[in-house]
């Protein structure tokens, strides 16, 4: 009789290396496992023995695997069927989520892809019989622990803040994730690089979390949204009358981040007198509140992020050489979305759950031809720029599953504007996609850089720097 409380996994695989890589992130999870390599051993295993989750390869060679899902879904309506489908094969996979299997992964799985997606389909729900669809849980349940020299949490893909590791099932973001592992533990400063809302920020969480500090604070702080006469009072803190309005001796991020971390975004954007006091607290770990007379000493690991060449800013003496050096001890650099299409099923299901959840809405999810539309897409604004999209759409409709015809007109269509020369198929450059994104939000706000800068997530002097660069 099958033990409702041990959820157990019926692998079907038929590429060998595929099936150990499968094995190794299953057993990272602690799902027991039956394995085969035939089809219709798959059906003879199936009939004998219930099974809470079937993993099935897409395509399968020789096989019509539409039939295939079927006859699965006829004896075993309980069951989750998941499909396992390369990065050539997402669009077959998605057209067959809508004809019988619930969902897809990357072949092969990875153990944060199994994690994200399984936690949730795991979690129970109405008889298969039914005619409602089963509803999945807001949150999924606590997955089973390996133990001594097992994977952590965050390696599992959930941290115990609750909060979510990076989706890295691309190349790149798997290389940073790797890297991340060998430079979480170490003290050394990080210089993260990347375009705007590429995740810099959640690479720069991701390496606290991982580290001996994740038991203290990790403070974040965006150099360029922090007018310049601000700054130093931001990071330093202040005295009591230090300064007109300074009523109080007030704490800045470097005191509250003792012991813990702390991310200067835009580090770019910040001004030469401050770039020298900061190199000094991060040679000697020291410092002075503004109006203060005492050192204040702290012991504060510093993650950096930019998406300005720091290389350039030093020739043109707009950042100091010597900080740049020191900041550049481990460099990261982190892909832009349009260079890890495989993370984009993963990052869209993660943030239609976070939507839905913090909105008070029902679970969401997408048809196969909106999810193509978004894997068409260019994304200018990366990771950032697909969750506005997300949001606008969920708000938007009351539809619990969301068609192409409810996305935003350039994803409709299959490809940019045509009035977006900079967006063409030709191939544009980041300069010319940046410019023409910086461009659309100017022309949606009607030319309000404040707005402008705010919808960016840049300082209103760097998008007034990019105009004058752009020509706009």
């Amino acid at each position: 009789m099958h033990d409702p409380h041990t959820r157990s996994v019926l692998l079907f695989e038929t590429d060998e290396p595929a099936l150990h890589a499968a094995l190794e992130s299953l057993d990272a999870l602690g799902y027991p496992v039956a394995t085969t390599r035939s089809a219709i051993e798959l059906l003879r295993i199936s009939d004998e023995q219930e099974f809470d989750l079937i993993l099935v390869p897409c395509p399968s060679e020789g096989i019509a695997l539409e039939s295939l899902v079927r006859e699965l879904r006829r004896r075993r309506p309980r069951a989750a069927i998941v499909l396992m489908a390369g990065s050539d094969r997402i669009h077959e996979a998605l057209a067959l989520t809508e004809r019988g299997a619930d969902d897809f992964v990357m072949r092969p799985p990875q153990t944060l892809e199994l994690r994200l997606r399984l936690a949730r389909l795991l979690n129970g729900g109405p008889d298969r019989g039914s005619e409602e669809p089963r509803e999945l849980d807001d949150d999924p349940p606590a997955l089973p622990s390996r133990g001594p020299g097992g994977e952590s949490g965050a390696e599992a893909g959930v941290h115990r803040d609750g909060t979510h590791a990076p989706i890295a099932l691309s190349p790149g973001m798997s290389a940073v994730m790797a890297r991340i592992d060998r430079i979480a533990p170490m003290r050394s400063t990080v210089l993260l690089l990347g375009e705007s809302g590429a995740g810099k920020e959640l690479a720069a969480r991701e390496i606290h979390l991982r580290s001996t500090r994740s038991g203290h604070p990790f403070v974040a702080l965006n150099c360029a949204a922090i007018p310049e006469n601000l700054i130093e009072s931001e990071l330093f803190g202040h005295e009591k009358g230090a300064f007109t309005g300074a009523f109080a001796r007030t704490a800045g991020k470097f005191e509250i981040a003792h012991l813990g971390t702390l991310f200067l975004d835009e580090i770019g954007e910040m001004r030469r007198e401050t770039q020298a006091k900061l190199l000094r607290v991060l040679e000697e770990r020291e410092f002075m509140r503004i109006g203060g007379h005492q050192n204040v000493r702290v012991d504060v690991r510093v993650v950096a992020a930019t998406n300005a060449n720091l290389e350039r800013l030093v020739r043109e003496g707009r950042f100091r050489s010597d900080l740049y050096f020191r900041l550049k001890v481990i460099t990261i650099p982190v892909p832009p979305l349009r260079e890890r299409r495989e993370d984009l099923p993963g990052l869209v299901r993660l943030f239609l759950d976070e939507i839905c959840r913090v909105n008070g809405l029902a679970p969401r999810r997408l048809s196969s031809q909106a999810l193509a539309g978004l894997l068409r897409h260019t994304w200018p604004g990366n990771v950032r720029e697909l969750k506005n999209v997300l949001e606008s759409v969920v708000v938007g409709t009351s539809s619990r599953t969301i068609g192409l015809e409810e996305l935003p007109l350039a994803f409709r269509d299959g490809r940019q504007r045509a009035a977006s020369p900079a967006l063409a198929a030709e191939g544009p450059t980041l300069q010319e996609m940046e410019r023409e994104l910086i461009r659309q939000t100017l022309e949606r706000t009607a030319g309000n850089r404040t707005h402008s800068a705010r919808i960016l997530d840049i300082g209103v002097r760097t998008l007034q720097r990019k105009i004058r660069l752009y020509g706009l």
